[in-house]
C-alpha cells in the first residue's frame, strides 16, 4: 500500500543570529548632519546590526546552524536537504551550502541535497519552498529539511546607509509542524526591473532606485494579495479580506515602508468591497477611489489617508512583527523571517489556531503572498520552546553599541576587504558570544578560515 503523504509540512524550529555590534539610529543621524528623526521616524529605524571584520554571512550561518542543531538536540544524520537564500556573494561559484557542508563532516553525512537561491531578498522564500516541495514529494526520504536566511546588507556613504544590517535565519522543515503551510493559498508576482541591484562585482554596494523600488514593492503587494483573495475565495467559496488573517508580516527594508505596505492592503479591501472596512475609513478613503493604480502609487495624501484610517489594525496586526526589523535594520533575505521571529517572540502564547499572512519582496523583481497556520505542536517542536531557544530578549541586550566614527571606520575596513586575498583578521572578538563562528584568515588562494570562539586559543 502507498504511505500517506505527508501532512502539515512547515517550519519545525527555527534560530536567529545577527552581530552582537550595532549603531544607534538617533545618534546616526547627528553623526551624519540629517535632520532629527530622518533614520528613526522618516524610516522608522532604531538601530542597525553591522558585521566587524571577523564576521560575514558565512559565519553567521555556522553559528545559527550549530545552534538550531544542538538545542533542538537534531542528529546531523537526520538532515537530507540544506537550502541556503542570501544575496551577499561570497564566491561566484561556491556556494554558501557547501562551506556548511562542514558541520556534517565528523556525522559522515554527505548525502545532502540542494544549493542557494539568489534574488536579492527572494532568496530564503525560495529555498523556504524548495524543501517544503521536496518533503511533500515522491523524492523526500522521511529526512529534514534545513532552511538558512542570510545577509549583510551594506551601503555606501550616503542616505541609503542607514537601511543596512546583517542576519542569519535557521529553519527546520518537515510535516506535523507548528508553523503548517497552507500550501493552496500561495501568489506571485514575477517581472524584469532595475529597482535595486549590483552589477558591480568588484564592490558589495548595489545600485539603488529608491522610488521605483517603492513602487515596485508596492506594486507586486497589490498583484499578489489579488492573486492570494482569488485563491481563497475559490477554496472557501467566500471573498478574504483582512480580518480573516489574524496577523501580516511583511518583507522590512525599513519600518516606514512596512506602515505604507499595510494601509495599501486596507485600500485594496475598500476597494474590493467598501463594507470591508468601518465607516469612519470609508469616509476618509472615499475620494481616492477613483484613483488609477499608477497615480494611487504617486499620491501622498493617499498614503497618509490609508495610514490613518488601518492604523488602528496595524497596531494589533503587524506591529508585534516589527520588533527585530526596527532593531537590527534591512536583513535583506532573512527581514521576513525576522519579522515572523518577532512576532512568535511577542505573541507565541496567543497564536495557537491562527493565521498568518507573510509577504516576501525581492527587487528584480521576485515577489509572494503565502500564508501559515499556527498550531502548539509537539515538544520540541513547538512555539512555546522556538521563543525559548531563539531568546531574543537576551540577543538584543548582549548588544555592543559602536560609536558612528568606530562604524565608519569597520565600514571601510569591510570595503577594502572586499574580494581581498592573503589578510588575516585582527581576531578581535571580544564582541561575540561564546559559540560564535568568525573570520580568521583568507589565505592566498582567496580560502576562507573561520574558527567558533570557546574552541582553543579563542
Amino acid at each position: 500500500m502507498a504511505s500517506l503523504r505527508p501532512t502539515n509540512v512547515g517550519i519545525l524550529a527555527m534560530d536567529i543570529y545577527f552581530p552582537t555590534t550595532c549603531i544607534n539610529q538617533e545618534v546616526l543621524e547627528g553623526h551624519d548632519g540629517v535632520s532629527k528623526g530622518k533614520y528613526t521616524i522618516g524610516l522608522g529605524q532604531d538601530c542597525m546590526a553591522f558585521c566587524t571584520e571577523v564576521e560575514d554571512v558565512i559565519s553567521m550561518s555556522l553559528t545559527v546552524v550549530t545552534s538550531l542543531l544542538e538545542k533542538f538536540k537534531i542528529d546531523p544524520k537526520q538532515i537530507g536537504r540544506l537550502e541556503v537564500g542570501s544575496e551577499t556573494v561570497i564566491d561566484k561559484s561556491k556556494s554558501i551550502k557547501t562551506f556548511l557542508m562542514q558541520l556534517f563532516e565528523e556525522s559522515g553525512n554527505t548525502d545532502i541535497e540542494g544549493v542557494d537561491s539568489t534574488n536579492a531578498c527572494y532568496g530564503g522564500t525560495a529555498a523556504l519552498f524548495n524543501c517544503v516541495n521536496w518533503v511533500e514529494s515522491n523524492s523526500w526520504d522521511g529526512r529534514y529539511g534545513l532552511v538558512v536566511s542570510t545577509d549583510s546588507a551594506v551601503y555606501a556613504e550616503g542616505p541609503a546607509r542607514p537601511t543596512g544590517g546583517a542576519s542569519a535565519i535557521a529553519m527546520l522543515v518537515g510535516p506535523d509542524a507548528p508553523i503548517a503551510f497552507e500550501s493552496k493559498l500561495r501568489g506571485s508576482h514575477m517581472s524584469h526591473a532595475y529597482d535595486f541591484y549590483k552589477p558591480n562585482l568588484a564592490s558589495e554596494y548595489p545600485v539603488v532606485d529608491g522610488k521605483l523600488s517603492q513602487t515596485c514593492y508596492l506594486m507586486a503587494l497589490d498583484s499578489c494579495y489579488r492573486l492570494f483573495c482569488d485563491k481563497f475565495k475559490k477554496l472557501e467559496g467566500r471573498p478574504f479580506s483582512m480580518s480573516d488573517s489574524d496577523y501580516f508580516v511583511f518583507h522590512s527594508p525599513y519600518n516606514k515602508l512596512v506602515q505604507k505596505s499595510f494601509s495599501r492592503l486596507y485600500f485594496n479591501d475598500f476597494q474590493r468591497n467598501p463594507s470591508f472596512v468601518d465607516e469612519a475609513a470609508r469616509k476618509t478613503l472615499a475620494p481616492y477611489a477613483s484613483l488609477s493604480g499608477d497615480e494611487s502609487y504617486q499620491s501622498r495624501d493617499l498614503e497618509k489617508a490609508s495610514q490613518q484610517a488601518a492604523k488602528h489594525l496595524y497596531d494589533v496586526k503587524v506591529q508585534p512583527s516589527t520588533l527585530i526589523p526596527k532593531q537590527v535594520g534591512n536583513m535583506y533575505t532573512a527581514s521576513l523571517y525576522a519579522a515572523f521571529a518577532s512576532l512568535l517572540h511577542n505573541k507565541h502564547s496567543l497564536l495557537v489556531g491562527k493565521r498568518v499572512v507573510m509577504f516576501s519582496y525581492g527587487s528584480g523583481l521576485t515577489a509572494t503572498m503565502f500564508s501559515f497556520h499556527l498550531q502548539e505542536g509537539q515538544h520540541p517542536f513547538n512555539l512555546s520552546n522556538i521563543v525559548t531557544v531563539m531568546n531574543v530578549s537576551d540577543k538584543l541586550k548582549q548588544r555592543v553599541e559602536f560609536p558612528p566614527e568606530k562604524f565608519v571606520e569597520t565600514m571601510k575596513i569591510m570595503e577594502h576587504r572586499y574580494g581581498a586575498k592573503d589578510f588575516v583578521t585582527s581576531k578581535d572578538c571580544s564582541y561575540l558570544q561564546q559559540g560564535t563562528f568568525y573570520l580568521t584568515k583568507v589565505d592566498s588562494m582567496y580560502r576562507r578560515h573561520y574558527t567558533k570562539k570557546g574552541t582553543m586559543n579563542t
